[in-house]
């Protein structure tokens, strides 16, 4: 009886003290009440955030191991033929003398490298995996920068045939290794200046982030507004630059043609050629609508969105990007014979055509 009095009394009194500061000071009761409900809700936030990223990256379905398998295989399989076609390519000293031949093993080792970090970062991304931000600007470095080599390379390719054609006595003093190098030195600056801005502009502002840990993203990066504008005014501008090289070197070739003094056959396959470029630059151009197809399909449910956005990412990132230069190098006649041998692990006997059949093509 005495414990139960004593607990009506203590009950009584604290309703009376809450009575007493609720009338007297209802401004800093209901401040504190918001302040705690906003706290409240933040950490739960944070902690729905935290456990929503946990579970992504642990739950493993079928249909998630399937689309993982498949974008790895496909990855897997263009790594592999890329390289066996710059073995071939570098594995003849006519081959590596000759500038187009260079710029097509370029175009392979800078397709190479795209992949490779290309992968790196999709297995990041899809498992949910935090890295150091240092090494993340690092492979988005490399990702970005062969991203605008690829159609650099397509133009500076097109040039050579254009002087190949239109200027076949200079052919020789103009398509030297080492003026073929300078251009490749070129390629870089011009193709890594945009996301070296964007790193550059990190450091200045907010240095301490690649110290931290999170997931990969390009976002990451971009720290002001004008950095968005800047990356699409350098992409409109590069790949503009490259369809004006493309379409003067064809209207060029197509006009020197036409003369009578000029070997017809030849310059006809040189403007098979620079078509073929222009192809790859269409290629290159469909991983811009990437985003567009996403706009399109986010009013779309989940699941069919997941689903279309896996197939959109493999019909407009993977496939075009990587597809271009196996069907460019097995349309050369010279380059064949010598990419099956190597493909083969030598076991098929060719017999090289030799690179003056490349130079007509």
């Amino acid at each position: 009886m005495v414990l139960l009095k004593t607990l009506i009394c203590l009950q009584a009194l604290s309703l009376l003290v809450c009575s007493v500061i609720k009338d007297s000071v209802p401004e800093l009761l209901e401040a504190v009440g918001c302040q705690a409900n906003e706290t409240v809700m933040e950490n739960r936030s944070a902690l729905l955030t935290i456990l929503q990223i946990q579970s992504m990256r642990y739950k493993m379905t079928d249909d998630r191991i399937l689309k993982v398998s498949l974008v790895v295989a496909t990855y897997s399989i263009l790594i592999y033929l890329n390289c066996m076609m710059l073995v071939a390519v570098r594995s003849k000293a006519a081959f590596r003398e000759t500038s187009r031949y260079i710029l097509f093993a370029h175009m392979l080792f800078n397709d190479i490298l795209h992949l490779v970090t290309s992968m790196v970062l999709y297995l990041f991304t899809i498992f949910y995996l935090e890295i150091i931000q240092a090494l993340c600007s690092f492979l988005t470095l490399i990702s970005a920068t062969t991203f605008i080599n690829e159609p650099l390379n397509l133009a500076v390719m097109s040039l050579e045939r254009y002087v190949a054609v239109c200027f076949p006595l200079r052919h020789g003093e103009l398509s030297t290794p080492q003026k073929t190098f300078y251009a490749l030195v070129v390629i870089w600056v011009l193709g890594s200046s945009n996301i070296l801005t964007d790193i550059l502009t990190v450091t200045v502002v907010e240095p301490s982030l690649f110290l931290l840990s999170g997931l990969c993203t390009r976002e990451q990066l971009i720290r002001k507004s004008w950095q968005r504008e800047k990356g699409v005014a350098f992409s409109a501008l590069y790949f503009t630059l490259v369809a004006v090289v493309l379409l003067f070197t064809y209207v060029s070739i197509t006009l020197e043609a036409r003369s009578a003094s000029t070997d017809r056959t030849s310059a006809q396959k040189a403007m098979r050629t620079v078509m073929l470029h222009a192809v790859q630059l269409c290629l290159s151009l469909m991983s811009f609508l990437f985003n567009l197809f996403e706009v399109l399909l986010s009013s779309l449910p989940l699941d069919v969105f997941v689903q279309l956005r896996f197939v959109t990412y493999v019909a407009v990132l993977l496939l075009p990007r990587c597809l271009s230069p196996l069907i460019y190098g097995l349309r050369d006649q010279s380059f064949r014979p010598v990419f099956m041998y190597h493909f083969t692990y030598g076991t098929r006997s060719v017999k090289p055509a030799g690179p003056s059949g490349l130079a007509a093509e």
